[in-house]
């Protein structure tokens, strides 16, 4: 059954630093106009840089999901694109005034409450979905992560570590607004203690503290409070898979499964799908809104 397109009721505004850059930023996303999509502007270029949210404008996964074109770029995208996403919101202008989205909290539950308060209206369009009607997969060595027919959207995803606390988890769930509210939106991102060092001496994690990561030293989360959730490190994971995959620029139906996966495969994923299923662009063309 299809279903109409989605934008934002008004614009709404947030200001935070951004997780590896240390940057603070401005971001505020506004409503588009039907089949548009969901793109990004850097205001503090001259002229503006517009950056489609697409797969194929992926630049870099380090650690984080970058957009970018004509050599600017937007960073730690997949945390504002999986609320969009689990929001059900298709079409939207993001301004922002620095290299990377804030990263609040380090989870995707103060985009929900933003996106939320600006208010969300039908439009008229049809959504368009991408249904998976024969498996496809990316493996890389001991690491893979596919999508195989299924009814609805659903991921079941795997991690593993060489910790003494953090060995393995998995959790899986249909992503549909209530189920990612509920249970994947306030899981955060996390790091290893011994890693935060390392991070920095390349020019990451600047932004990076206890307010806005979990962080595990060899025995124990390091975090006051502890965690949100038993399994918050997969619960994570998930999140920054449906943020990854919502680049696809439609709606998925199909079970993912993932072991191991990262931004670098979810995006290999994501433009594996836009080949094989998609016969034009998903996203705004960028003359559509007078630009070259």
């Amino acid at each position: 059954m299809k279903t109409q397109q989605q934008t934002l009721f008004s614009p709404v505004s947030i200001y935070g630093i951004g997780l590896h850059s240390g940057a603070q930023v401005r971001m505020t996303i506004y409503p588009e106009k039907e089949n548009t999509g969901i793109y990004f502007v850097r205001t503090d270029m001259a002229p503006p840089v517009v950056i489609p949210a697409a797969c194929e404008y992926v630049v870099n996964t380090q650690l984080a999901t970058t957009l970018g074109r004509d050599n600017v770029t937007v960073s730690t995208v997949e945390h504002l694109m999986a609320a969009l996403y689990a929001l059900g919101i298709d079409n939207a202008r993001v301004d922002i005034d620095g290299p990377e989205v804030p990263v609040l909290d380090g989870s995707s539950a103060s985009f929900i409450l933003l996106i939320k308060e600006a208010g969300i209206v039908k439009q008229d369009s049809s959504r368009r979905e991408i249904v998976i009607n024969r498996p496809f997969s990316i493996v890389d060595g001991d690491r893979f992560i596919k999508i195989l027919p299924a009814s609805e959207y659903e991921i079941d995803f795997t991690i593993e570590f060489d910790h003494k606390l953090l060995t393995s988890q998995r959790a899986s769930y249909a992503i549909n607004q209530e189920i990612f509210e509920r249970e994947i939106s306030r899981s955060r991102t996390f790091t290893f203690k011994k890693d935060v060092d390392y991070l920095r001496s390349i020019g990451l994690a600047k932004g990076g503290s206890l307010d806005n990561a979990v962080v595990i030293d060899d025995y124990k989360v390091m975090n006051p409070h502890g965690l949100r959730y038993k399994d918050e490190f997969v619960r994570h994971k998930i999140l920054d898979c449906v943020g990854d995959l919502a680049l696809c620029g439609v709606r998925l139906r199909g079970k993912v499964v993932a072991m191991k996966s990262g931004h670098e495969l979810n995006n290999r994923l994501c433009r594996g799908l836009v080949s094989q299923y998609l016969t034009e662009p998903a996203h705004l063309s960028l003359a559509a809104i007078g630009l070259p």
